[in-house]
């Protein structure tokens, strides 16, 4: 397809999307929306293009990509997608941050598939549909997802278990989380996390919420859980520190608004779970 004259767009340069610098850090939020294609420099159309589409199957979402160091015109700026999350609830019916992260999602996935995975020939677009196709040994590819869990687990005093991961800045935590292996499931994959990270068990593991989280691929699905036996202890591999904490004595960092670890423990304070 080729780009129309009107209509949203995202540009994406590297790992970044492409804003004007109106957009300011408290319009940010309007970012998912994507910008009129006629207010961008000529040089952004010129930019490898892509249509998908939508969630729902109908109408289209269109991006550019720019290569991560291309300069940028005045009254553009690159923020992070994750900078603009803030409206995102886990569980949410799709809306223009859906649409941002569907379309964030594919990029980095036609930027990955660009060669096939059998024979090494490059890959074109399916002509058919949201796929890359070998035309040398017809190797088909999909867009990858890869489904991670998150769990909040809480105690018989009220209190919920959150971590500090080595990754994390300094006073943030969080909940445990992972990603599911071969072969397992949903629980399982609560449970053995939970285990391999923080050294207890856990029973009562249900399921509440899930989230398009494409940094780069995952699918995260919320779930609640109660302490079962152990002691905690975190593994000091991934995580440096776990505890117990009440809602009125929780960690001075907590995850960002965006994310469903941050629904899982608000739903958690306000007694929903």
């Amino acid at each position: 397809m080729g780009a129309s004259d009107t209509g949203p767009v995202y540009v994406f340069s590297g790992e970044e999307l492409v804003v004007p610098e109106s957009s300011g850090e408290e319009g940010i939020g309007a970012a998912p929306e994507g910008v009129d294609r006629r207010e961008l420099p000529a040089e952004f159309r010129e930019a490898a293009y892509t249509e998908i589409p939508g969630i729902d199957g109908t109408g289209v979402i269109a991006f550019f990509y720019l290569e991560k160091d291309t300069p940028l015109p005045p009254l553009w700026k690159r923020v992070t997608v994750r900078q603009c999350l803030p409206r995102l609830i886990a569980g949410e019916k799709p809306g223009p941050v859906h649409r941002l992260l569907r379309a964030y999602h594919i990029m980095q996935w036609k930027r990955d598939s660009a060669f096939c995975g059998t024979c090494g020939h490059p890959n074109a677009d399916s002509p058919s549909e949201l796929a890359r196709f070998c035309p040398v040994c017809g190797r088909t590819e999909f867009p990858r997802i890869s489904p991670a869990v998150i769990v909040i687990i809480t105690n018989d005093r009220g209190e919920a278990l959150l971590a500090h991961n080595r990754n994390f800045s300094p006073g943030l935590y969080s909940l445990i989380a992972g990603f599911t292996e071969a072969g397992e499931s949903l629980e399982t994959t609560v449970e053995r996390e939970v285990r391999e990270e923080a050294g207890i068990a856990v029973k009562d593991i249900r399921y509440i919420a899930s989230q398009p989280w494409p940094f780069p691929n995952s699918l995260m699905l919320g779930f609640a859980a109660r302490y079962k036996d152990g002691v905690l202890k975190p593994d000091g591999v991934e995580i440096e520190d776990v505890r117990w904490c009440g809602p009125d004595a929780l960690p001075g960092g907590l995850p960002g608004n965006g994310s469903v670890a941050r629904y899982l423990i608000n739903r958690w304070i306000e007694g929903k779970l």
